[in-house]
């Protein structure tokens, strides 16, 4: 039987665990946004500096739309955090024993026995600040360490989409077949994709084959759709 000491601690990912969504999203829909953009203007019919020049400009507009949602969305999150928790104060200054009682039922709820109940509910009910603070993480799953900055949520989203979008911009700086520039972009999202897919799983502890196939099939289901289309509505238009 194994001991717990021949167990090696693994430490935690610490205080960038609240923006891996970001982080993740970011950088994934660059790849895979401008991927089937490129597809969807080649399959139309567009030259190489038409497709560069589509593509530029999606890279720029979907970053800055990337940036700009994910500053609002987060701060908004936060907004209505700071008035729930207002309220929440109001709540225990003139109706404390039904918030008392409320915990007490989470308390319950998450397993804490009947005999163990009076002593954990009378802790954690003590002052007024200590029932707002259990509250908050019982009853609103946040802790104040985990609580995103829509500026970090901002950039890190508009600048990782950037970055991933590279990989099917730049090859239309190089070629002047548009077929042989969306191999490329393929090919080098293709393998982004697969990337992140490693470095997702490594912060999930996940399986890292099977979480890059998983971006490259979604990219690649994608790719081949905006493809068609693209090839569809170029020929009604023609």
């Amino acid at each position: 039987m194994t001991s717990i000491d021949q167990v090696p601690y693994v430490e935690h990912i610490g205080m960038t665990r609240q923006y891996w969504r970001d982080i993740i999203l970011g950088v994934n829909d660059g790849l895979v946004s401008m991927l089937l953009l490129a597809a969807g203007v080649v399959g139309g019919g567009l030259d190489a500096d038409q497709v560069l020049l589509t593509g530029v400009a999606g890279a720029i507009a979907g970053a800055v739309s990337m940036a700009a949602g994910e500053y609002l969305a987060t701060k908004s999150q936060d907004q209505v955090l700071v008035a729930e928790l207002a309220l929440e104060r109001t709540h225990i200054t003139h109706y404390r024993e039904m918030e008392v009682a409320q915990i007490r039922e989470m308390l319950t709820e998450m397993g804490v026995t009947a005999g163990e109940l009076d002593v954990v509910a009378e802790a954690l009910s003590r002052d007024d600040e200590t029932l707002l603070n259990a509250m908050k993480a019982l009853e609103f799953g946040v802790v104040d360490t985990e609580r995103r900055s829509p500026f970090k949520a901002m950039v890190m989203s508009g600048l990782l989409f950037l970055g991933g979008a590279l990989s099917s911009v730049l090859p239309f700086l190089f070629v002047e077949e548009t077929g042989v520039g969306l191999a490329w972009s393929a090919a080098l999202t293709a393998i982004g994709l697969f990337g992140v897919g490693l470095v997702k799983a490594s912060v999930t502890r996940s399986n890292r084959a099977l979480s890059g196939l998983e971006n490259l099939l979604i990219a690649g289901c994608g790719g081949m759709l905006a493809w068609w289309v693209g090839k569809l509505v170029g020929a009604g238009l023609s």
